[in-house]
């Protein structure tokens, strides 16, 4: 078995960071099996040199090696590309058409940014996997292809499965061996070894003397976070070799090519988005208007038992919780407003005929029925809408879906059943 470090020159791999070293070490290890490989790590890293290492170095070296780019495939041709059609499957199609897994029987072949695949083609890929048969499109014949398959994707895996973009299945399918490349700012020591080795091949490509950095410029690139890796590193010594006349580049030259490299200080970014976040600025007015609602409809019954009792302090003593969640945080001022309300609507204790009072207070107070027909226009299809997302954000649990609604799971469980949900 070769050493690392032939592996290195071999394959034009610059750097001694001890993750490389492991992830190439991987890569020597599991060469010789058909074992399904994922090599995962930041867009730009290099995780194209993996599959080339592993194909070079097993027994399917003499086969084909194929590299195909799952996001660049228009998702309605993919299949066709990867599986092949009959003639005749589609508009367009006017010959058959071999698959790239047809083609490459016998070799390996390289699905790059595999986290890009549609769930359908997803499904056909785990039958390859699974037992190496496929079907082309608009066929009916079960085809056999014999293939070792190398994946890469700079995707979190584990949220695509989460959001339902990728076949848990087809991970661990895919994952037997996962091989991961360090992203560059975490190879410091191997940032400056890189510059040189870049900008000596651009001196040569463009017969010019090569450029050289000052200690200043160097300490500058190694605290640099590089979001591109070793491609924007390449890119930074092409443009630097091509423009600059003075040769040895300070840290003030070199810093009019780095993106906000002045700026470059700690922050605290919440990355993980709440799951009571609304994601348009209408769910949020929505939102707003469903509260206002509830408030309406609580301040109803607030009423109603008023109108029946005829003493405030009944009432108040009673429904405590329900002035609290009107009027606010239960601060005394709060209470005494909403007591004063109440008591203007506190039937007289000298009232003798009940039935007559409680009419001349719903007549008094009509306009409440000429709210509730205003708002049956349009809040009850955007209750009915707000609840359809907030159980399917909390995948049908009812409890946190009230809680982010701001009802209660009763009040939940009745519109629920209110609207056939």
């Amino acid at each position: 078995m070769e050493s690392v470090q032939a592996i290195k020159q071999r394959f034009g791999i610059i750097g001694n960071d001890p993750k490389l070293n492991r992830a190439i070490e991987k890569a020597l290890q599991v060469s010789p099996t058909d074992i399904s490989v994922l090599v995962t790590g930041e867009s730009g890293v290099g995780k194209e040199s993996i599959p080339k290492i592993i194909h070079q170095l097993s027994h399917r070296k003499h086969g084909k090696y194929i590299a195909v780019n799952c996001g660049a495939i228009p998702e309605g041709t993919i299949d066709s590309e990867l599986f092949g059609h009959e003639k005749g499957a589609f508009t367009g199609a006017t010959a058959t058409r071999s698959g790239y897994f047809e083609v490459a029987d016998g070799g390996t072949i390289f699905l790059d940014e595999v986290g890009e695949l549609p769930l359908t083609t997803q499904v056909r890929l785990l039958r390859v996997l699974e037992n190496g048969e496929f079907i082309k499109v608009g066929s009916s014949k079960v085809q056999k292809t014999d293939v070792r398959i190398v994946a890469a994707t700079n995707v979190n895996m584990f949220e695509a499965i989460k959001k339902e973009k990728f076949r848990e299945d087809l991970y661990y399918r895919l994952s037997t061996i996962e091989i991961n490349l360090p992203a560059l700012r975490e190879r410091k020591d191997d940032i400056h070894l890189l510059f040189r080795k870049f900008a000596s091949d651009f001196a040569l490509k463009y017969k010019m003397p090569t450029v050289k950095l000052e200690d200043e410029a160097i300490h500058l690139l190694v605290k640099y976070r590089w979001n591109g890796n070793i491609r924007q590193l390449r890119n930074v010594a092409e443009q630097v070799s091509v423009l600059e006349h003075n040769r040895t580049i300070s840290a003030l030259t070199i810093q009019n090519y780095l993106p906000n490299a002045g700026s470059n200080l700690p922050a605290v970014v919440n990355t993980s988005k709440s799951e009571s976040d609304f994601s348009s600025e209408r769910e949020i007015l929505y939102k707003v208007l469903f509260d206002m609602k509830a408030d309406l409809n609580d301040l109803k019954k607030l009423t109603m038992k008023l109108m029946k009792n005829g003493s405030a302090k009944d009432v108040q003593k009673e429904n405590e919780h329900l002035i609290e969640k009107i009027y606010g945080d239960g601060k005394e001022e709060n209470y005494d407003d909403a007591i004063e309300e109440l008591g203007v609507l506190a039937i007289p204790e000298h009232a003798t005929n009940t039935e007559q009072s409680t009419t001349d207070i719903e007549d008094k107070y009509h306009f409440a029925e000429e709210i509730e027909e205003e708002e049956t226009l349009s809040l009850h299809d955007k209750e009915l809408e707000l609840i359809k997302k907030s159980l399917e954000r909390h995948s049908g649990k009812r409890k946190l879906a009230a809680t982010e609604l701001g009802i209660s799971e009763r009040t939940l469980y009745r519109k629920i059943k209110q609207y056939d949900l």
